[in-house]
C-alpha cells in the first residue's frame, strides 16, 4: 500500500503540488498506538511546496487518497501527520494473500550474490564453550537469514589448528600424561573421555605448570639472581621493580606484576620448548607432526558430537596450518611492494599509524607466523574458492575488534577491493553470575554440559506439567531436546549481538516470558486447535474485530522485518517480533471466539488467521536455528 500511494502521488504531484516532486519527499511511519491509523504519511516535506499549514496539506492529501484508492477507508490529521485507515476488505485480502504465498516473507533464493559467513573457528587445544555456543547460534542464524533474504550462503569455519596455543596441550601431553598398565598414555579410547576434552586438560595442566615455574623464576629474580639473563631483560626487570617499589596505585601494582609474569614466562623451559616446538612442527618434524595428527584428530571427532548437539552446520572448512602458508606468501609478496616492512631481528611489519593505528606484525622474527598471516591467507584462499563472493561475515567476538580493522585495511592495501565488503559480526560476550570465563584456568562453562543441563531442565519441567501421553519415549525425549536447546538458542539471540549478555539457564527454559519455550508453547497450542477444527476453507468477512486486524496487520510487517534482520546481521529482531506476535496471538485467541464461532466463514477466517500466525512462528523459529514442536 505505501508503494501505491508513493507511486500516485509522484504521478498526480503537478495536479497536488503544483510542481513534480522528488521520491524521497514521500516518506512513511507507522501510526503511534495513542492516534488512529494503518499508516501514517509524513506532510512536512510538502508543506514549504504548498505553502499551506500542516493540517491544511494533510487533509489535501488525505481527500485526494480516499479519492483515487477504494482501500483507504478514511483519514484523520494528527499535528500535520496524515493517519490513514485502510479498510477491513483490505486486509482481508492481504491474509488471503499472505496464506497463498508459498514463501511469505522470504525473497527468491539465491535471487543476492554469494557471501560467506564464518563462525564457530575454535581451537583445537580445548572443548568448545558457553561463548562458543552464542558464537555458532549467531553465525547460523545470520547465514539463514541472509538466505531467506536471497543471499546464496557458505556457511564456513577456519579451524585454529596451528600455532603456541595448541604446543601447550601437545607438549603438556607429551611431558605429564600418566602411563597406565599398558604404558600407554591417556587418550579417547582408553579414558572414555571426548577428545576435545582430553586435550582441554592438558592446555590446562600446561598452565598449572608453567605458573610453578614461573613463581619459581620470579623467587629467582627478587633474590637478585640473573643467571642466564640478559642485560637488556635484566634492566627492563628492574625498572618493573623500582617502578613497583614507587607504584601506590593498586591498579598500577597489577599491571607491573602482570608485565614481570609475562617476562618470567619467556624465560621458563617450558615457554621455549613449546617455541621450539611450534618451529618443529613448521618444519615437519616427523615426530611433532605426527603428534599434532592425532592430537587434532581426536579434537575433530569431540567437535562434531558438539556441532550436532547444537544443530548447526558447515559448507565448508578451513584449516589455519594450510592458509598461514599462502599467507606467508602473501607476506613476502607484499614485502617485496612495500607494503610490509622488515626489522633489524627478521620480523615483519606493517605500519598503519597514518590511519589511526598502529604497527602491526604478521611475521615473528623466527619466520613463523601470527594470527594475522593465516587470515590474510584464508580470506584471499576464500575468494579463490567462490569467486563471485562478495563479502565475508566473520562471527567473532568483540574483542577482536581492532584485529578485523587491521586485517581488512590490510586487505585493501595488498590490492583487494573485495575486503570493502568484508564485515565483522562483532558480538558482546556472555558472562556468569561467577564472573568472566577462562580457558587457562579451567573456568569454562562446558558447551556440552550446559546442553545437556538445560535439556534435563526441560524434561524435568516438562513432566511436571504432563500432557505428554500417548507419546513414545523416542517422541518425549525429542521434545526434551527442542525445549531446552530452543529455549538455550532463544535466550543467546534475543539480544542485540553487539550487547554483553548475562547467561541465566534458569530463566532460558520458562513457559512465561520472552523465551523460547514461550513461543513454541504457541506453536503447538495453535496445530492442537487446527487439528480440533478439523477441515476448514473458504473465509469471508468485510468486518474484522481489533484484534483480528490488529494481527493481520502485524503479520504483514513481517517481509520488512526479515529484510531489517538481514541488512543489521541480527537475529534478535526475528526474536523479538515472534514474541511480540505471540502475545499478540495470545490476546486473540483469548479474546475471539474460534471453534464455537457459529458464523462457518468467520470461523474459517479466524482459523486461517491461526494457521498463518503458526506458519509465521515456525518460519521464525527456524531462522534462528529452534524447531517448532506440535505437541508441549
Amino acid at each position: 500500500m505505501e508503494n501505491k500511494i508513493k507511486q500516485l502521488l509522484l504521478q498526480h504531484s503537478l495536479e497536488l503540488f503544483g510542481i513534480e516532486i522528488e521520491e524521497n519527499l514521500v516518506q512513511f511511519q507507522q501510526t503511534r498506538k495513542e492516534f488512529e491509523g494503518d499508516l501514517t504519511l509524513v506532510v512536512f516535506p510538502f508543506v514549504k511546496i504548498m505553502k499551506s499549514s500542516p493540517n491544511e496539506v494533510a487533509s489535501k492529501i488525505g481527500d485526494f487518497l480516499v479519492g483515487k484508492i477504494q482501500e483507504i477507508a478514511r483519514y484523520n490529521v494528527v499535528q500535520g501527520f496524515l493517519n490513514i485507515l485502510l479498510t477491513d476488505q483490505y486486509w482481508v485480502d492481504q491474509l488471503r494473500l499472505i496464506r497463498t504465498s508459498s514463501n511469505y516473507g522470504f525473497s527468491e533464493q539465491a535471487s543476492k550474490g554469494t557471501v560467506l559467513v564464518e563462525y564457530s573457528s575454535p581451537n583445537t587445544n580445548k572443548p568448545l564453550h558457553l561463548g562458543h555456543l552464542r558464537n555458532n547460534f549467531l553465525g547460523y542464524s545470520v547465514a539463514e537469514i541472509l538466505k531467506a533474504n536471497g543471499h546464496n550462503v557458505i556457511k564456513t569455519q577456519i579451524i585454529n589448528d596451528r600455532g603456541v596455543h595448541i604446543c601447550k596441550s601437545m607438549l603438556a601431553w607429551e611431558r605429564f600424561s600418566p602411563l597406565n598398565s599398558e604404558g600407554e598414555r591417556e587418550t579417547p579410547q582408553n579414558t572414555g573421555l571426548k577428545g576435545d576434552k582430553l586435550v582441554g586438560k592438558y592446555y590446562v595442566v600446561f598452565d598449572q605448570q608453567l605458573n610453578l615455574e614461573v613463581k619459581t623464576v620470579l623467587e629467582r629474580w627478587e633474590s637478585n639472581d640473573f643467571s642466564g639473563v640478559s642485560e637488556t631483560l635484566k634492566e627492563q626487570i628492574n625498572n618493573l621493580v623500582v617502578a613497583r617499589t614507587n607504584s601506590l596505585d593498586e591498579k598500577s601494582l597489577e599491571g607491573i606484576n602482570s608485565k614481570l609474569k609475562e617476562l618470567a614466562k619467556n624465560e621458563t623451559s617450558l615457554m621455549r620448548d613449546v617455541k621450539e616446538m611450534l618451529v618443529k612442527w613448521e618444519a615437519r618434524d616427523p615426530q611433532t607432526y605426527l603428534l599434532w595428527t592425532t592430537m587434532n584428530g581426536w579434537v575433530y571427532e569431540g567437535f562434531k558430537a558438539t556441532y550436532e548437539a547444537m544443530g548447526v552446520n558447515f559448507d565448508r572448512l578451513y584449516y589455519e596450518s594450510e592458509t598461514y602458508l599462502l599467507g606467508k606468501d602473501i607476506v613476502a609478496d607484499g614485502l617485496n611492494k612495500g607494503v610490509f616492512y622488515k626489522k633489524d631481528d627478521g620480523s615483519v611489519w606493517i605500519d598503519l599509524t597514518s590511519e589511526g593505528l598502529d604497527e602491526k606484525l604478521v611475521l615473528r622474527s623466527d619466520g613463523t607466523a601470527v594470527y594475522m598471516t593465516q587470515d590474510i591467507g584464508t580470506a584471499v584462499d576464500r575468494k579463490k574458492d567462490y569467486p563471485d563472493m562478495q563479502g565475508v561475515v566473520y562471527t567473532v567476538g568483540n574483542e577482536q575488534d581492532y584485529h578485523f580493522k587491521v586485517l581488512f585495511l590490510v586487505l585493501k592495501k595488498l590490492g583487494y577491493t573485495w575486503a570493502n565488503n568484508c564485515f565483522h559480526l562483532s558480538y558482546g560476550m556472555v558472562d556468569l553470575p561467577s564472573g568472566k570465563m577462562k580457558s587457562r584456568e579451567g573456568t569454562v562453562v562446558d558447551a556440552d554440559d550446559l546442553m545437556a543441563d538445560v535439556i534435563a531442565s526441560a524434561k524435568e519441567m516438562t513432566k511436571e506439567r504432563g500432557h505428554l501421553e500417548g507419546m513414545s519415549e523416542s517422541q518425549k525425549e525429542k521434545l526434551f531436546s527442542q525445549i531446552g536447546m530452543g529455549g538455550l538458542k532463544y535466550f543467546l539471540l534475543k539480544v542485540d549481538p553487539k550487547k554483553r549478555m548475562l547467561f541465566n539457564p534458569e530463566e532460558s527454559i520458562e513457559l512465561n516470558g520472552n523465551t523460547g519455550p514461550f513461543i513454541q508453547y504457541a506453536h503447538a497450542r495453535i496445530h492442537s486447535l487446527l487439528l480440533k477444527a478439523g477441515g476448514y476453507s473458504d473465509f469471508k468477512s468485510t468486518q474484522l474485530l481489533i484484534e483480528e486486524k490488529e494481527l493481520v496487520k502485524f503479520i504483514a510487517q513481517y517481509p520488512e522485518i526479515v529484510k531489517a534482520a538481514g541488512a543489521e546481521f541480527s537475529p534478535a529482531i526475528i526474536a523479538n517480533y515472534a514474541f511480540e506476535l505471540v502475545k499478540l496471538f495470545n490476546h486473540f485467541y483469548q479474546t475471539v471466539p474460534i471453534l464455537i464461532e457459529k458464523d462457518e466463514l468467520v470461523k474459517n477466517l479466524r482459523l486461517v488467521l491461526c494457521e498463518v500466525v503458526s506458519d509465521i512462528i515456525n518460519r521464525s523459529l527456524n531462522l534462528l536455528g529452534i524447531e517448532a514442536p506440535e505437541k508441549m
